[in-house]
């Protein structure tokens, strides 16, 4: 069974502006994505700049929204690394933590072979119980690729990786892994823009930047589709794109950020190396968030 199906939120992690959690936001902006039919929470990932908080950071954030969150609804944490052991590390730490499931970046840097990314996420998933998404995004690794007979593979031989969150953008690449998967792998879009292709090829849902400043359209673009309502979903889908084209203008999480604070969602500044968004490029942002209806 999936960790959950529907639109999950790769959720912001909010700073003061001395750069310190903002813990009282990040409350808020849970309880808001609750009552918006967020169907679960991605805590600590690309979107909640899990690369530059410290490990105790990192695990007290994912240890406040496990408890705020209280099982309302599935909260997976990001615990990937470069480093098996220290993947291992915040694996076996989020698990204690309550975390009912893990996402898993592939290694950046060290720019492994197919054989080492399978004994990477193999060593990490047998060290803890809980159930692993993969996290394919060679944009942000190097070009390193899981490929899809090796997502396959791990989906059947480890029992507690069960899944892939899809960020390469490939929808041949996506087509080809659920076409092997033969329903042995949960596939997830990692891209907003992708969710009813990927649904339509049999994908699960959409982990998500969009749900940040617009949860519930998020949700109802998943739910519609699972309704039968495809050509309602799809025109949703469509009618958010430029939302959509403005949040990744620039690298992630700068534009959602920006979109949180012009919405008075009071998500912070961000941390170096990021740096603010353009004006022009915020302006832009600015307006279709207007025209969406979400500003």
């Amino acid at each position: 069974m999936a960790i959950f199906t529907g639109a999950g939120v790769a959720i912001v992690t909010p700073f003061h502006e001395d750069g310190s959690v903002n813990y009282e936001a990040f409350e808020k902006q849970i309880e808001l994505q609750i009552a918006g039919g967020t169907d679960a929470i991605i805590v600590c990932g690309t979107t909640g700049e899990s690369s530059t908080l410290t490990h105790e950071e990192h695990l007290d954030v994912i240890r406040f929204c496990v408890e705020k969150v209280n099982k309302r609804i599935p909260v997976v944490a990001g615990t990937g690394s470069n480093c098996t052991q220290t993947a291992i590390y915040l694996s076996q730490e989020a698990e204690k933590a309550g975390a009912d499931g893990l996402l898993l970046v592939t290694p950046y840097y060290n720019k492994c072979t197919q054989k080492g990314l399978y004994e990477h996420f193999k060593m990490v998933a047998e060290s803890v119980n809980i159930p692993i998404i993969l996290y394919n995004i060679p944009g942000r690794t190097g070009g390193v690729l899981i490929q899809p007979e090796t997502v396959v593979s791990l989906c059947r031989d480890v029992k507690n990786i069960v899944g892939v969150k899809d960020a390469t953008g490939n929808i041949s690449g996506v087509a080809k892994v659920l076409q092997l998967a033969n329903g042995d792998v949960d596939l997830y879009s990692g891209n907003d823009d992708q969710i009813v292709p990927i649904l339509s090829l049999g994908g699960k849902g959409v982990i998500s930047v969009l749900s940040n400043v617009a949860p519930k359209q998020t949700h109802d673009i998943c739910q519609l589709y699972f309704d039968g309502k495809v050509q309602e979903s799809a025109q949703l889908q469509l009618k958010a794109l430029p939302v959509i084209d403005g949040l990744f203008c620039e690298v992630n999480p700068i534009p959602v950020k920006k979109a949180m604070n012009l919405m008075g969602l009071n998500a912070g500044p961000l941390r170096r190396p990021l740096t603010e968004m353009e004006d022009e490029h915020a302006e832009k942002l600015a307006a279709a968030m207007k025209e969406f209806g979400i500003l």
